[in-house]
């Protein structure tokens, strides 16, 4: 593998500072990948407009294409935080507009890249702040096939369009999984759940790999529910964590949470209480042990 700068005019912006991370990956084959650190999309998905595709200029690699807006990586970068940069870079989409819900990486040995799947939260209109598009447009996903793409995107759509249905979410049993482990949580109930909402906030950040869940893809990022009662319940918030206090018995309180969500049928509790499984399996839910929750944070 070798390193080789751009030349001038691709195919990052032809003018202004270049970050380490805008060169060629050259690979012993002589094919060539752009980033040094890998590279990251934004695939933006509108539930009334479809999804946000860029069409790229001509002097770009594979110019007059269709293709995700993204770029090259920053050293240190996360994939996410690189998709999302490059999107507002190139597409201006605003920070907080979309949702993260999974990443899906290709793996080439000298260089990566991914693919940020996100839900549009707050719709916004594309703008295009560089000169790297041609044109940007919410196209239908039964009309993305009917535009002439990017190689490695054409390779990739139907793979990601496969996975656009699935809307997993989590609801934690805290109570439960707090007693699965001998800890002293009986000491300080309250102590203890804010412990363990703290590494739940973790979680929710990183993400959790697809194979746990088992849905393609890499990293998946569910909702999570986390519900408390009884003395625990003056736990903190955890960011990124939906944590609900249950007014009276924490199993109802599951229940609820869990028909509440827009797919119940996808949502994951996690429990080892045989009553509790029972009701959520009624709903269409899969049920996990607290165990599954333990090696996930681990």
């Amino acid at each position: 593998m070798t390193i080789q700068p751009p030349s001038p005019g691709e195919p990052r912006r032809p003018s202004g500072p270049r970050d380490p991370g805008d060169a060629w990956v050259v690979a012993d084959t002589g094919e060539r990948y752009w980033g040094r650190f890998g590279a990251a999309g934004l695939l933006a998905l509108d539930p009334q407009r479809g999804v946000l595709l860029q069409h790229r200029v001509s002097w770009s690699h594979f110019g007059d294409t269709w293709a995700l807006p993204g770029g090259a990586r920053h050293e240190g970068e996360s994939a996410r935080d690189g998709a999302l940069r490059e999107a507002a870079e190139e597409a201006g989409v605003p920070d907080g507009a979309v949702t993260p819900r999974f990443e899906s990486v290709l793996d080439v040995g000298v260089w990566t890249y991914s693919t940020l799947v996100a839900d549009v939260v707050a719709p916004f209109e594309p703008i295009i702040s560089d000169p790297e598009s041609h044109a940007l447009a919410w196209v239908p996903i039964g009309e993305v096939d009917d535009l002439p793409l990017h190689p490695a995107f054409a390779d990739a759509w139907p793979r990601l369009r496969d996975a656009l249905p699935a809307r997993p979410s989590i609801v934690v049993d805290i109570a439960n999984v707090m007693g699965s482990t001998p800890d002293g949580w009986w000491r300080d109930r309250a102590g203890a759940a804010g412990r363990l909402l703290a590494r739940l906030a973790d979680l929710a950040r990183g993400g959790i790999p697809a194979d746990a869940l088992g849905l393609p893809g890499t990293r998946w990022f569910p909702p999570l529910v986390a519900v408390l009662e009884g003395a625990a319940r003056s736990a903190d918030e955890a960011p990124g964590v939906t944590v609900v206090s249950a007014p009276s018995e924490g199993d109802d309180e599951i229940v609820a949470q869990t028909a509440a969500l827009p797919h119940p049928d996808q949502a994951i509790v996690v429990t080892s209480d045989r009553g509790l499984r029972e009701r959520v399996s009624a709903l269409g839910s899969t049920v996990r042990g607290a165990g599954w929750l333990r090696d996930l944070l681990d």
